[in-house]
């Protein structure tokens, strides 16, 4: 029996990829005036499809213990080959900016999702009180 359905692993996973992309983000952002520096992005469908179907191997001494899961790897793809500055360089700072108001957007929600998990799971520990 499941103690808990997917949801709280997947809503994890999910604030684990948006910690990768902010990490990619960050790093287009500190590169835009590097020469020849290529822009990053990270996949969401690879990265959590990776995650939802490849447990690590680890050795359960309970069978009530918990499967362990591997935590989000760097599924990073370069983007597009296109040069928008004449030293090579492919940021588009303009970009970087939207995807990262984007992605704290979708971190904020995946944060109140998974804390109105939580809160539902401590009103049924207090028996609805």
């Amino acid at each position: 029996m499941k103690l808990f359905s997917g949801t709280i692993s997947t809503l994890e996973q999910s604030l684990n990829y948006s910690s990768v992309k902010q990490k990619i983000i960050s790093q287009n952002i500190a590169n835009v005036d590097t020469p020849n520096y290529k822009a990053m992005d990270v996949s969401f469908k690879d990265v959590l499809e990776n995650e939802l179907h490849t447990p690590i191997a680890a050795i359960r001494t309970d069978k009530r213990h918990f499967d362990f899961k591997s935590s989000v790897g760097s599924n990073m793809i370069s983007r597009n080959p296109i040069q928008y500055n004449q030293n090579g360089n492919s940021v588009d700072l303009d970009k970087e900016m939207a995807d990262l108001a984007t992605n704290q957007i979708y971190y904020n929600a995946m944060i109140e999702r998974i804390n109105g998990k939580f809160s539902t799971l401590q009103n049924v520990i207090r028996g609805g009180k």
